[in-house]
């Protein structure tokens, strides 16, 4: 399609007959937490909106408007940060694709765009197969489908704990420059640990990651594509997976 297919745009008679073409809707999930010192608080949900609009405008898929806020309350004292208990995620989560199964959807892509979102969506999407029994629901992040090592972020150790790091910075001068202030940028040389730590625990700046003054919009420009490309491909072929077994899918 040559636009995205945004849910909120529509009227509610386009909105049924969307579902009418496609059960599916894609629900893109983001953060407002501090980002170090030269990157807004709302990377992740901008990263993720722009993942999701892109893939709904080569599928089809209808994408809803992002949910902004995520579990962001391990970054600790660093200003600005809007965080969630993973408990209210989880019940925002439910509401929405209530709201949504009674317009008549029936597959879920729970688009993520913040690593700390991973646990309340894995319960969200667990509650919600087993209330709707007519329903497919999955949590991804926007790299899931490609091999996770294949991400350049100049990150080689902390798990979730990549932030304010090469690939975000580039994939921000790639989508929004006018809100990154290269002039500010810093690094952070990670370690290894065993145990995940708050983010103001391990960096002074809230960066994780090597190399960020040599983020540039080229990367980004290829990272995002990837990340557009190869979850399209996904959620397009996902929409058409049959189920197990036709006799089982509830009607």
């Amino acid at each position: 399609m040559s636009n995205p297919q945004r849910w909120e745009e529509m009227t509610w008679q386009e909105a049924g007959e969307a579902t009418e073409r496609t059960d599916a809707v894609i629900i893109p999930v983001g953060a407002i937490e501090q980002h170090g010192p030269h990157l807004p608080l709302n990377v992740d949900t901008v990263i993720c909106q722009a993942v999701a609009e892109e893939v709904s405008r080569i599928t089809g898929v209808p994408t809803i408007p992002p949910l902004s806020y995520g579990v962001s309350g391990s970054h600790g004292d660093f200003a600005g940060t809007i965080a969630l208990r993973p408990e209210t995620l989880i019940a925002m989560v439910e509401d929405v694709i209530d709201s949504l199964h009674a317009s008549g959807i029936r597959q879920f892509v729970l688009l993520n765009g913040h690593i700390w979102n991973n646990g309340a969506l894995d319960v969200s999407a667990e509650k919600l197969r087993v209330r709707h029994k007519d329903s497919r629901i999955r949590a991804i992040g926007y790299v899931t489908m490609y091999p996770g090592p294949e991400v350049d972020g100049h990150v080689q150790y902390g798990r979730g704990l990549m932030h304010a790091n090469f690939f975000e910075t580039s994939v921000m001068l790639h989508l929004r420059p006018d809100l990154v202030r290269m002039d500010r940028a810093t690094s952070h040389v990670d370690v290894d640990s065993f145990w995940d730590y708050r983010m103001d625990q391990v960096s002074e700046t809230g960066v994780w990651g090597r190399d960020v003054a040599t983020a540039n919009p080229e990367h980004g420009k290829s990272e995002f594509e990837r990340c557009v490309r190869t979850t399209a491909n996904a959620v397009a072929t996902a929409v058409r997976e049959p189920w197990p077994s036709s006799a089982h899918r509830p009607l």
